[in-house]
């Protein structure tokens, strides 16, 4: 990456992920702001970094950026915002994730460190790969999905826009999960799942 300022939405958990991240790409930190919306996190030091109040007006014409909130409908609005107004959304690659060079990432997207992605995956727009995720060969994940930490996708699974695999799920192969749907922590899922709702469980099964 260039030695041009980056700025990074998002102080909480998911915030120092990304942070590391791309501290360990860029190997310094002047340069990489933070900002957060939060006043209890506003002054705060993250990895020697101060984080600074977030206006939404601010402007962000030609600034690159990346939104470090995990909620994916929340990302997805501010990423919306910001790439709008002008802002050049950077995608993070932790460098010990694993990605075959057949795969497709997209962009604003992180892959976080141990994450796999297999042969001819197709990842979209502002995802979240947690660490040690798999996506194995053919799957596609959609726009704003979060695979977290542990969670398996089998070969030629398809999500959908907006959908939360929960940390140590699997997803068996061919699977299809639609939009919005949320997969709990550890689940197994053996069928498809309709947009909009929740399985847990193993089997998982639907609750909502």
């Amino acid at each position: 990456m260039s030695t041009e300022r980056i700025i990074l939405i998002g102080a909480g958990g998911h915030g120092k992920v990304v942070l590391d991240a791309l501290i360990t790409i860029e190997k310094r930190t002047d340069g990489i702001c933070i900002f957060d919306e939060s006043i209890e996190r506003v002054g705060q030091k993250i990895l020697n970094l101060t984080v600074h109040r977030f206006d939404p007006d601010m402007e962000f014409a030609g600034q690159r950026f990346h939104v470090c909130i995990g909620d994916n409908v929340a990302r997805e609005r501010l990423f919306d915002k910001l790439k709008g107004g002008g802002g050049l959304p950077i995608t993070v690659i932790h460098p010990i994730a694993t990605i075959a060079s057949s795969a497709a990432i997209g962009e604003a997207t992180l892959v976080a460190a141990g994450t796999i992605v297999a042969p001819f995956a197709v990842v979209g727009k502002g995802a979240i790969l947690n660490h040690g995720a798999v996506v194995d060969h053919d799957c596609h994940v959609g726009n704003f999905c979060h695979v977290a930490p542990g969670a398996t996708l089998a070969g030629n699974v398809y999500l959908g826009e907006r959908v939360l695999i929960g940390a140590g799920a699997n997803i068996l192969p061919g699977i299809n999960i639609g939009d919005d749907s949320t997969i709990g922590a550890g689940a197994v899922v053996r069928t498809d799942v309709p947009a909009g709702t929740t399985y847990v469980g193993v089997p998982a099964r639907q609750i909502r």
